[in-house]
């Protein structure tokens, strides 16, 4: 296709932009491009093979049924990582401690991956997007030596590179290296990630607000006055907003992403802590989200501010436009129970 920028040729431009980079990180994004491939390609047959649907008969660490595709993603990413030599020890939601590659190579590496391998993973079996979700930070433990719990519990702030993997009607990549957000979307017929969507920048306000409703008994009281607020008829604010939610973190913030919006998924009585997880979840997007314009917070502090304690933490989140979210802040600080 002419004029056609792919995602190999988009990381060498962008390594020669700096001259310091050694090409770790580039061979890094590589090996994440290739799992995501063949992830895509086990997605996209999931209604003909019986195999890879369906739960896979175990729980995570945190208690949660596993699906049969959650455990074939978290291979291939492993695998994929561990085979280029540029990652010392990955962490997963999948996994119950993180993982530590102490071949020779890997040992010398640079870089961690946290991981969500198959984000929505339940959706499968009803034909509903999924993603991958993936966060890289360099370490803080001396080369040579095994990694150690101090290199994966870094605040977001530190992260060198996230992104995600959304396998929709198609499948694209969405990245960052703190230099802006690209998404690259797959061309099967090429075997290839195309630059369709440069420079990506998030609306500074939107009409669109994620929740799972279903829970709004169990929400804080801030949460619920804000539902309320964007349920309300105001000309000047454009409201009523449109209630969008799939019930996957990657398809609700790529569609926000996109559109403008807020994504929320807050506290409640069955969940104190939050749900979603701040390593492989909430800091990866929150970094995504900043570089294109707009704002990750727990309902109050910055996301990529918290300092973790431990590799399955969990946290609110509150993502989006900022507009929607400083409003959103707002009634949780009036509203505070």
């Amino acid at each position: 296709m002419a004029g056609m920028t792919t995602l190999g040729e988009f990381i060498v431009q962008q390594q020669h932009a700096f001259p310091h980079a050694t090409g770790e990180l580039s061979s890094l994004i590589s090996a994440i491009r290739l799992a995501a491939k063949i992830v895509n390609r086990e997605i996209n047959r999931a209604g003909l093979s019986p195999d890879i649907i369906g739960a896979a008969g175990i729980e995570n660490v945190q208690g949660e049924a596993q699906q049969k595709l959650d455990v074939f993603a978290n291979d291939k990413f492993k695998a994929a990582l561990s085979a280029r030599g540029e990652v010392c020890g990955i962490a997963s939601e999948e996994e119950d401690e993180f993982v530590i590659f102490d071949d020779e190579r890997s040992k010398n590496a640079k870089y961690v991956v946290l991981m969500d391998p198959l984000d929505g993973s339940s959706n499968i079996d009803v034909n509903v997007s999924v993603g991958t979700i993936f966060s890289i930070f360099r370490r803080v433990t001396p080369a040579g030596t095994p990694v150690t719990a101090a290199d994966f519990l870094q605040p977001g702030h530190n992260q060198v590179a996230a992104g995600y993997v959304i396998y929709g009607s198609s499948t694209m990549l969405v990245y960052t290296t703190g230099n802006g957000v690209n998404g690259f979307t797959y061309d099967p017929t090429l075997g290839v990630f195309a630059l369709s969507h440069p420079n990506l920048k998030m609306p500074e306000t939107g009409n669109i607000y994620s929740i799972n409703e279903g829970n709004y008994i169990k929400f804080p009281n801030g949460v619920k006055k804000y539902i309320k607020y964007c349920q309300e008829r105001d000309d000047q604010t454009n409201r009523p907003y449109t209630s969008r939610y799939i019930g996957s973190l990657v398809s609700d913030f790529h569609r926000n992403l996109l559109k403008g919006g807020i994504y929320i998924y807050p506290t409640t009585e069955s969940a104190p802590r939050g749900k979603l997880r701040l390593l492989y979840e909430c800091n990866p997007i929150a970094f995504i989200a900043e570089q294109a314009g707009g704002i990750a917070s727990d309902g109050g502090r910055r996301i990529m501010d918290i300092e973790p304690t431990e590799l399955h933490q969990r946290e609110p989140f509150f993502v989006g436009s900022p507009e929607m979210i400083h409003k959103a802040e707002e009634f949780m600080r009036e509203y505070a129970d």
